[in-house]
């Protein structure tokens, strides 16, 4: 697709009208996904119940085995307390493995001078349309 000759206008209308195309196939593909999961979670509900009824982690069948298992979830609603626990044990593992970008950025705003060892920066440009109010 050559856009070379497109004028300014022309090329943010194109990008509206990509765009608008591309949030209907989105909101499409949502309600779609969320019908699917619903019945999804029915038929899981049921398999739960049966697993449950004949005391069993799994049933082999002819269309495939169902398996049961327990996921375990953890989080915390007093990060203060969260992050003396960890600071007093030594336990940095329990943190996940990124660097939250809004504080950063912030952080190197606010300090410039201290910028962390082997810290990977990429920026680029990008581009933002608003629809006119005409």
């Amino acid at each position: 697709m050559d856009l070379s000759d497109y004028p300014a206008d022309k090329l943010a209308g194109l990008y509206l009208k990509i765009r608008d195309k591309r949030d209907a196939l989105t909101r499409e593909y949502e309600e779609k996904h969320k019908e699917l999961q619903e019945q999804l979670d029915i038929v899981a509900d049921e398999m739960l119940e049966l697993c449950k009824e004949n005391g069993a982690d799994s049933i082999k069948t002819p269309a495939g085995t169902i398996m049961r298992s327990v996921a375990t979830r953890y989080w915390t609603n007093d990060w203060d307390s969260m992050y003396n626990f960890i600071k007093e044990n030594d336990a940095l593992g329990l943190f996940e493995k990124r660097i939250h970008q809004v504080n950063m950025k912030q952080f190197l705003e606010e300090n410039p001078d201290s910028f962390p060892p082997n810290m990977l920066v990429d920026s680029k440009y990008k581009i933002i349309v608003r629809r006119s109010k005409s």
